[in-house]
């Protein structure tokens, strides 16, 4: 697996991995990384010194409920896929990788967002599906076009939502909960297409 050492693209996933060798960090040209579809319940650290990870890195449909600080050194990576496992909070790791255009965080156990999220200036897409969520922060990513927020128990949306001037879909689909629709009804206005 470690030959030729200029690897650039490594797919591991649907093969029931429990383990991931901490020597993966030596493929330090892969651009992307799928570890998807496995039984992972933790990832070594030395992915973090993957500096060529810039692409892709697929950890969804695993058993992961954190990830280790060191993932927080991919500050080129752009698409970050961390579904399907069982996290309760958003890893502190993921607030860090800077570069993101796309994170997808659905069928987890998030019963929040931590502030940090506001750093991914980024970030393009967000997808929740799924979570615990009752509300968000304030401080949403600037750059934010796409909110998926299907089937998650949201009571309020946060006004800061207005702020921000790319946000052109917001999917609201499965969501009972909501007692207020003014934030809702003002971004329709300004032309945001909101599914409900």
């Amino acid at each position: 697996m470690f030959e030729p050492p200029d690897l650039e693209t490594l797919v591991l996933a649907d093969n029931d991995l429990t383990e991931v060798p901490e020597r993966i960090g030596e493929l330090t040209k892969l651009r992307m990384l799928d570890l998807g579809h496995n039984a992972l319940t933790s990832v070594p650290a030395s992915i973090g010194d993957i500096a060529g990870l810039t692409d892709f890195l697929y950890l969804h449909d695993n058993r992961l409920s954190s990830l280790p600080d060191a993932l927080g050194r991919l500050t080129r990576l752009r698409y970050l896929n961390i579904g399907q496992n069982q996290f309760a909070e958003l890893p502190r790791c993921v607030c860090a990788m800077t570069s993101l255009v796309e994170l997808k965080l659905e069928d987890n156990q998030l019963a929040s967002l931590p502030d940090c999220i506001a750093q991914l200036g980024q970030l393009r897409e967000l997808h929740l599906r799924n979570n615990r969520l009752r509300v968000l922060p304030e401080a949403m990513p600037p750059s934010l076009r796409q909110l998926d927020l299907r089937g998650n128990p949201i009571v309020a949306l946060p006004r800061t939502l207005l702020e921000l001037p790319r946000l052109e879909k917001l999917d609201l689909r499965w969501v009972t909960t909501l007692e207020s629709f003014d934030v809702i009804d003002a971004l329709e206005a300004r032309g945001c297409i909101v599914y409900r």
